[in-house]
């Protein structure tokens, strides 16, 4: 069942092992993060949540010496937005606080990552302005959702899941897959849901659904100062009580070319306001088309049963899941299957 997640996620242990279907994190915003790290292993596990999709917009520095190195720091430089500190023993944590607490900017979000996992040292923590307390050893995940956690509230609108269809051949269906499953969630699970069609010059969303919208996703690709949800709310087309489309302008009047974060704030803004996002993404590999795959929540593959699907649906499958070792692997799905006099 696909599923959408607020973004005041329950606090969860931290013995995590690999990422649940249902463990939506939703991403964090640009932001600075430091981190001061008293073993390897913790700065291993920093450095991978770094390389996270969900902390893409964050600029992240990682610095051994743990909390003794991080009050020597910020004695001369102001304080980023968030610091990850790394600590061992009760009295070393909270003494370190009250010297960081003196040379600490405000607003600044601490997470401490210690080996003591005693309650009354966390209440002592969370009196002192700490915003989260971590038992280690951690791993990426937990990294990753303790950040992202610190710039969501309970009253947080909900964060919408994206969930991008790739063929990995031209003509496998893959569009025609898109288009019924944002019809299904729209229907079967009554989730409002948009389908984005992201083949600006071929797309057929349009044409399936039976809209023919004067505008669509090419202006706010080629107006990204104007995005907003206004905006993006005016370029949607109505296609059932819970189904919108983004609709591509299918023209040749132009070329479509685009850097690779063209699209990146239509998600972002989509996020806000729709629980789920459909991804029609075209066969084609670019910086943009990679960004959309890795970024998304899932990924479905489609191919048909022959040699050259077969080897394409494996190249993207590794990439991806290379891409993405945080996230669960890319589904796939064979298609066309059982056509006569079609050898398979």
């Amino acid at each position: 069942m696909i599923t959408y997640s607020r973004q005041n996620s329950e606090q969860q242990e931290p013995e995590i092992t690999a990422p649940s279907t249902e463990d939506h994190i939703a991403p964090a915003p640009r932001v600075s993060v430091q981190a001061f790290c008293e073993t390897v292993e913790t700065a291993a596990a920093v450095q991978s949540a770094g390389e996270d999709r969900r902390l893409g917009k964050a600029h992240l520095k990682i610095q051994m010496g743990g909390m003794a190195a991080a009050v020597e720091a910020y004695r001369s430089a102001p304080t980023p937005n968030v610091i990850i500190l790394e600590t061992e023993g009760r009295n070393d944590i909270l003494a370190g606080l009250d010297q960081l607490a003196s040379v600490c900017d405000a607003g600044t979000r601490v997470i401490v990552i210690g080996r003591i996992n005693d309650v009354m040292l966390y209440r002592e923590l969370v009196r002192r302005g700490v915003s989260d307390y971590v038992i280690a050893p951690v791993n990426a995940i937990d990294v990753v959702r303790s950040v992202c956690n610190l710039f969501s509230s309970p009253e947080a609108k909900a964060v919408g899941r994206i969930i991008a269809i790739v063929g990995a051949k031209g003509g496998v269906g893959a569009s025609t897959v898109a288009h019924n499953v944002a019809w299904a969630i729209a229907r079967d699970l009554a989730l409002d849901s948009v389908v984005a069609d992201l083949d600006l010059a071929f797309g057929t969303a349009g044409l399936d659904y039976n809209q023919d919208p004067p505008q669509g996703i090419a202006d706010a690709v080629f107006s990204p100062d104007r995005i907003d949800t206004a905006f993006l709310d005016r370029l949607l087309s109505k296609c059932t009580d819970h189904l919108s489309l983004l609709a591509a302008p299918a023209t040749l009047d132009r070329v479509y070319d685009f850097g690779a974060e063209a699209f990146d704030s239509i998600f972002d803004t989509l996020r806000t306001t729709m629980p789920c996002i459909v991804l029609d993404v075209p066969h084609q590999w670019s910086g943009w088309t990679k960004r959309a795959l890795i970024a998304a929540d899932d990924i479905l593959i489609v191919a048909a049963p022959d040699l050259a699907n077969l080897r394409n649906t494996k190249n993207i499958f590794d990439l991806l899941k290379a891409s993405r070792p945080n996230d669960r692997a890319p589904l796939y799905c064979l298609n066309q299957v059982g056509i006569p006099k079609r050898p398979e």
